[in-house]
């Protein structure tokens, strides 16, 4: 008979409610895979993926059957040709477009604030797209202006991101997401958080703005979170933060 595991293998924690077991394995094995991965011997994918090598052995048959998988001649395994050509088949299909504005939409939708998204274009910051707040006072950026990159909250995070040094920039990257009052204009409140694409590309700054009265500490969360779910839909993975013990929404010296 055939052993039962004494605890749930990481493959099984995040199998699909209602999904079938051996699609959901072989799906987190090919998860296992790595940036920096070229190829992983059996025993990394067991420990990676906590299942026995005798399942893995089988699943991997699969794999590489669909040529998802390939075998190499030392006996280590790599992502197969298959997956390249699903890449490309994706990469001509995508648009960022498509990914962005629905999430500013969602983001508006929670907030009633504008939402927008940045990057940088030379000594600017662009503003790729836009969704404008349903309240009838709010700041008028359009999307296509371009807006300073030293100021303001969307233009610090990409300088952040970009390596730029000094307290507030260090902040950034360690919290993840900053909230200015006052920084680029003396009646807007604005808060950023990065957007990530594969292998840590930054792709943007995602921004919420709105007049200084209607500003909110919720925000944070809110820009933070929505930022990390862009992230996640663009193939990205997000940085860890460290939590923010107390407001932060003044400016501090850079």
């Amino acid at each position: 008979m055939p052993r039962k595991a004494a605890q749930l293998s990481e493959a099984d924690k995040h199998a699909a409610e209602g999904g079938a077991v051996a699609v959901d394995r072989a799906l987190f094995v090919l998860s296992a895979f790595r940036v920096g991965d070229t190829t992983l011997a059996l025993a990394e994918l067991a420990q990676r993926s906590g299942l026995y090598k005798s399942t893995l052995l089988r699943l991997l048959a699969s794999l590489e059957h669909a040529r998802l998988i390939q075998r190499h001649a030392d006996g280590r395994y790599g992502l197969g040709p298959e997956v390249a050509r699903l890449n490309a088949v994706y990469a001509a299909s995508f648009s960022l477009e498509q990914v962005v504005v629905p999430a500013l939409r969602e983001l508006v939708r929670a907030t009633k604030e504008s939402a927008a998204f940045h990057v940088q274009q030379g000594e600017h910051r662009l503003c790729l797209y836009r969704v404008d707040s349903p309240q009838p006072v709010r700041d008028h950026i359009m999307a296509g202006d371009l807006l300073p990159l030293n100021r303001g909250a969307g233009g610090r995070v990409l300088r952040a991101f970009a390596g730029a040094r000094g307290e507030i920039y260090q902040r950034i990257r360690d919290e993840g997401v900053i909230a200015l009052v006052g920084d680029r204009s003396p009646d807007i409140a604005g808060v950023s958080s990065p957007v990530f694409g594969p292998g840590g590309e930054l792709k943007g700054a995602l921004t919420l703005t709105c007049p200084t009265p209607r500003f909110s500490e919720a925000f944070r969360d809110q820009v933070l979170n929505a930022a990390r779910s862009l992230t996640d839909a663009l193939g990205g993975t997000f940085p860890d933060v460290v939590p923010v013990p107390a407001p932060h929404t003044g400016l501090q010296n850079d």
